[in-house]
């Protein structure tokens, strides 16, 4: 079996209200996130290290491509994910009023998900999963009932183990008004019977006090769990909010607190949209591993503590090294999104995308062409174009290639690449600013980098050196520290470039010296451009400072410094025996002298691009190469 889990049902796009205290009425701006339940447990259970997969449908829009896309970056096996031209995708609206109130609107009138049908249901998808895990409310309508219901008999057939998240909700059985998304129990008879005549069909049932009191048909739980497993030997997990969860195995005691239980967290509660899923998500990494329920318990609490502590559902939920970080260290504040240590965890250990290798082409510089023959503000957006047709030449789609470009001269570039699978930095220093300042459109509040792209990288060179006067370190760390704070609060990844040697004489150590200090102030880069150091013991002090710092940084790329190509291939040599360095990010090598004809009239467009792009290829291949001696050396 080549799957862990596969959940079967609604699949949304969650938008979030930005503002946090105020009236969905009020609400001046959204962060859009994917939702619905098997879609959330699915991605949890990915950042959990499983192999997961969901079943639902999407519309054929930008909404239904925004699932698949994200489902897929977070790890997550889209093979049942069906397209639904007719249908648009799910929508949720929700926002987060107090600590008690978390309204949302659901707009699933006719929704992609809804049109699951028998036909949705690959036998052989299904057999290729250890667990299949159904949600309550494609139990509602005949026509996802029935899909669930193949499902279902498909996993049990295969020896596969079957789980129900209650997930009762009132307004999505047509038992409360468009307004009262947040409602989470109405009794209704109807509902307990459809929830009794599938129960059978499960080894492990899940859900809150009143989804349990649903599916039992009476408000007090206990006898609401007698009648569950009246018609079920299922194990039962009854979720208690700030009290933890139990699990029920057997007959149900005379006491909740008589079942099997895992410990709960003493946390703040910011936000309980969603915390289910990641409650579940957890639940399954224990249940599937065959931990006792305790532990298993204690994996799904964890989970749904990062959930009501963070804005959102799935960006909430933790990886794998995140929680056992937080269950062998313990909670430290109880306000966890404001944890920086915990923050750092979840932030880099969730970064989506795989940039091992790094091969870019750095046409961001600014000053530099402005000051060419020729040249003039559009006409250097115009080459920045080419530079762009050249870098996808080269790339050709495959990964591992990317760009940096600036949005000032090279807009349009910028716009265009977007979408094509390239890895994209963008600059936001003002060029040879010393100390460091930022381009005026950055904003003087940084406030410009909340209309960027969420996958562009914020990208800042800082000339800067150990022996600076403490003048010129305060001013730099105050614009770096802001910076920094800005990217992150805007999801985005950031990459600082520390050019040492256009200030003063550097030695092994130099490099290595101001990692240690950027550290020192909280700040953990993404990403590292570093110099082409000439000797393997500089290269060895500046990775050893990282890793001291931050084992999950992203990498370190070589910058180029105009360097002539047998100069760059020597420094490649040297870098690429070092795993933490992915590769490099040169670009007046390729671009300089193309650059000066082009601007001259002295060659066209085409043969810029050709120029351009053949000695970009000849880059990657040495970079390539020295990559592969490296490893082969090492082994």
């Amino acid at each position: 079996m080549t799957l862990d889990v596969i959940t079967i049902g609604r699949s949304s796009v969650d938008l979030y209200g930005s503002q946090v205290g105020g009236r969905l009425e009020d609400m001046g701006s959204f962060e859009k996130y994917i939702g619905g339940s098997p879609t959330n447990i699915a991605a949890g259970a990915a950042r959990l290290g499983l192999k997961s997969a969901v079943i639902t449908r999407v519309g054929d829009e930008h909404m239904g491509r925004f699932i698949r896309e994200q489902l897929a970056r977070e790890g997550v096996d889209v093979r049942g994910v069906a397209t639904d031209p007719e249908r648009l995708t799910a929508l949720v609206i929700l926002g987060i009023r107090d600590s008690q109130q978390f309204p949302l609107i659901f707009y699933r009138e006719n929704c992609a998900d809804m049109a699951l049908s028998e036909a949705d249901i690959d036998e052989g998808f299904l057999g290729e999963a250890r667990a299949v895990v159904a949600t309550g409310t494609h139990l509602s309508h005949p026509r996802t009932e029935a899909a669930v219901l193949k499902a279902l008999r498909l996993a049990r057939e295969n020896g596969a183990r079957t789980a129900l998240d209650i997930d009762y909700r009132p307004n999505l059985w047509g038992l409360a008004g468009h307004g009262a998304g947040e409602s989470r129990f109405v009794e209704s008879a109807k509902v307990t019977e459809k929830l009794q005549s599938t129960l059978h069909l499960f080894d492990l049932i899940v859900g809150t006090e009143e989804e349990f009191h649903i599916a039992g048909g009476s408000t007090d739980t206990l006898a609401a769990l007698r009648a569950v497993r009246a018609v079920t030997p299922a194990t039962l997990v009854c979720k208690r909010g700030p009290m933890g969860a139990v699990a029920f195995t057997g007959a149900i005691p005379d006491s909740l607190d008589a079942g099997e239980a895992g410990p709960g967290f003493p946390i703040e509660v910011f936000n309980v949209l969603g915390a289910g899923d990641g409650f579940m998500a957890g639940l399954l990494r224990g249940w599937l591993d065959d931990a006792d329920w305790p532990t298993a318990l204690t994996y799904a609490n964890a989970c749904g503590a990062f959930a009501v502590s963070r804005h959102g559902c799935t960006p909430a939920y933790p990886s794998l090294e995140e929680l056992r970080f937080f269950l062998d260290r313990g909670v430290i504040r109880p306000d966890l999104r404001n944890d920086a240590e915990l923050e750092q965890i979840h932030w880099s250990t969730n970064r989506p995308g795989d940039w091992s290798e790094m091969r870019v082409f750095a046409f961001d510089h600014r000053v530099q062409l402005e000051e060419m023959q020729g040249a003039s503000p559009e006409r250097i957006g115009a080459f920045k174009q080419l530079c762009l047709d050249a870098a996808l030449k080269v790339a050709n789609g495959r990964p591992g290639h990317g760009l940096l470009c600036d949005g000032r001269l090279g807009r349009e570039a910028l716009y265009r690449a977007e979408g094509q699978g390239l890895w994209i930095g963008r600059p936001v220093e003002l060029p040879g600013s010393r100390p460091l300042r930022t381009e005026p459109q950055i904003g003087a509040d940084f406030g410009w980098l909340a209309e960027w792209p969420k996958d562009q990288v914020v990208k800042c060179l800082c000339f800067c050196h150990p022996d600076d006067d403490d003048a010129m370190w305060a001013d730099q760390e105050a614009t770096l520290t802001r910076l920094f704070q800005a990217a992150r609060r805007n999801r985005l990844e950031f990459l600082l470039e520390v050019i040492p040697s256009k200030v003063g004489p550097i030695a092994d150590d130099t490099a290595a010296r101001i990692i240690r200090r950027i550290y020192g102030l909280g700040i953990y880069p993404d990403w590292w451009k570093l110099e082409p150091f000439e000797t393997e013991g500089a290269w060895a002090e500046a990775v050893a400072a990282i890793e001291a710092n931050d084992r999950h940084t992203r990498g370190i790329v070589v910058l180029g410094l105009d360097a002539p190509e047998e100069r760059l291939a020597a420094s490649f040599a040297l870098a690429a025996r070092q795993p933490l360095v992915k590769g490099f990010a040169v670009g007046r090598t390729i671009f300089g002298q193309p650059a000066r004809d082009w601007f001259a009239g002295r060659i066209d467009d085409a043969a810029a691009v050709e120029r351009m792009a053949e000695t970009y290829a000849r880059l990657c291949a040495l970079w390539d190469a020295a990559r592969a001696d490296a490893k082969e050396d090492a082994a």
